[in-house]
């Protein structure tokens, strides 16, 4: 009896092994079964920080859209003294536009209009000033300190051209030429899926058999880090129709289904069968990975479904890993995954089991710290992380010295 027992354990373990996919064939099928919305939204262009433009925006006006003063000084409609009148001044935002003959000037701010009989501009640290007359120290070029009439980009030409995402500067730029409106690529619907009767909200009484539900919250964060905020949140019992019920729900009203807990095969783990029932095509579950290994990943006809591990570390490792390619497929980005580095381990770690781990770590110059507690129901060592260090499979002992790569983390 206890050599059956024996035996039937290996043969599960065995066939468990032989069931997982490995990381980088996880990585291809989510890759493999991405695309992008390509779907146009108009945004207010203050409010579209982080969306990529869906077609070239074309500027309405010349910018600048007048010759302008690059500093403050005099616009000098140039002769051959050094010698010239001073007629007038002309400040930013100015409508004044007087007429110098050769040899006069007119003193001038930055930003202000350079008239158009000016064809120079001498800063004011190069001139010497005598009631009505100003001196200067050399002649200078035509245009001299003078920028033109569209010099950073023409009426009608492309300003921004498609694909473009939208940073503070391009936000900027775009409001600097009148643009208060844009079309951009749709970002995802998201919807953040938590299973459990162990789980109350933070701020409730903890009582026994209680735990704090975090995972929705931490996986909130690390959407709005990368910039997608609609999200919607769906909480649901240890109970298979109401399993379905929700997950139904979510799926059809979202483009991505993020889901945490409920996906292993325990007598209360409801969400593989919710799944499966409603039709969701299984892409594939469990990645031969530490931790993470009870990932699973799918599609409908309308959404993508990722069913996240539900201890939270481990939910958040395969986020950065899996779910980040899925975000930028989405949003049509040529850059996929977050960036991968070799660096140089500060310490040694030994690592237990035979499957490929991803470490928490700190990174910093081109070497990398692996921490301690590496568990994967424990958050307190992924707060202190901005990396994680993929240790292989066939490497049990980490030494100091030893070259690994990392996968830097979102700051």
């Amino acid at each position: 009896m206890f050599r059956t027992s024996i035996f039937s354990l290996y043969l599960t373990r065995h066939n468990e092994t032989s069931f997982m996919i490995s990381i980088s064939e996880a990585i291809s099928i989510v890759k493999q079964n991405g695309a992008p919305l390509l779907q146009p939204i108009v945004k207010l262009v203050e409010k579209a920080g982080g969306y990529l433009l869906f077609e070239d925006v074309l500027s309405p006006i010349n910018m600048p859209p007048f010759r302008q003063s690059a500093m403050d000084g005099y616009a000098l409609n140039l002769h051959d003294n050094l010698s010239y009148k001073l007629i007038g001044e002309i400040k930013a935002g100015d409508d004044y536009e007087p007429k110098l003959k050769p040899g006069e000037a007119v003193r001038i701010f930055t930003g202000a209009p350079v008239p158009d009989s000016a064809n120079a501009v001498m800063m004011q640290e190069k001139v010497e000033v005598n009631g009505k007359y100003i001196s200067i120290i050399e002649h200078i070029p035509l245009e001299h300190n003078i920028r033109p009439l569209g010099e950073q980009v023409k009426k009608g030409a492309i300003a921004l051209k498609k694909g473009t995402k939208l940073t503070p500067a391009a936000i900027g730029y775009l409001i600097s030429l009148g643009i208060t409106k844009a079309s951009v690529y749709k970002k995802p619907n998201i919807a953040i899926v938590t299973t459990g009767n162990e789980l109350i909200e933070a701020g409730q009484e903890l009582t026994h058999g209680k735990i704090y539900e975090s995972n929705s919250k931490m996986l909130l964060s690390a959407l709005y880090n990368l910039k997608f905020y609609d999200v919607r949140l769906y909480k649901v019992e240890d109970d298979y129709t109401k399993t379905v019920d929700t997950l139904n729900s979510a799926i059809n009203d979202n483009d991505l289904v993020l889901i945490t807990g409920g996906i292993s095969v325990g007598d209360y783990d409801f969400v593989g069968k919710a799944l499966k029932e409603l039709q969701v095509e299984e892409l594939f579950y469990k990645v031969k990975q530490k931790p993470g290994k009870p990932l699973f990943f799918g599609k409908s006809e309308t959404s993508k479904i990722f069913a996240l591990p539900g201890n939270p570390a481990a939910a958040l490792s395969c986020f950065y890993v899996y779910v980040y390619i899925a975000l930028q497929q989405m949003m049509n980005r040529d850059t996929l995954e977050l960036p991968r580095i070799t660096a140089t381990v500060t310490n040694q770690f030994k690592k237990k089991g035979d499957r490929p781990q991803f470490l928490k770590g700190i990174y910093n110059a081109g070497k990398v710290e692996i921490l301690d507690g590496q568990n994967s129901s424990m958050l307190q060592t992924f707060a202190l992380a901005n990396a994680l260090v993929l240790a292989p499979e066939d490497i049990n002992n980490i030494n100091a010295g030893d070259h690994i790569e990392v996968i830097l983390l979102p700051k």
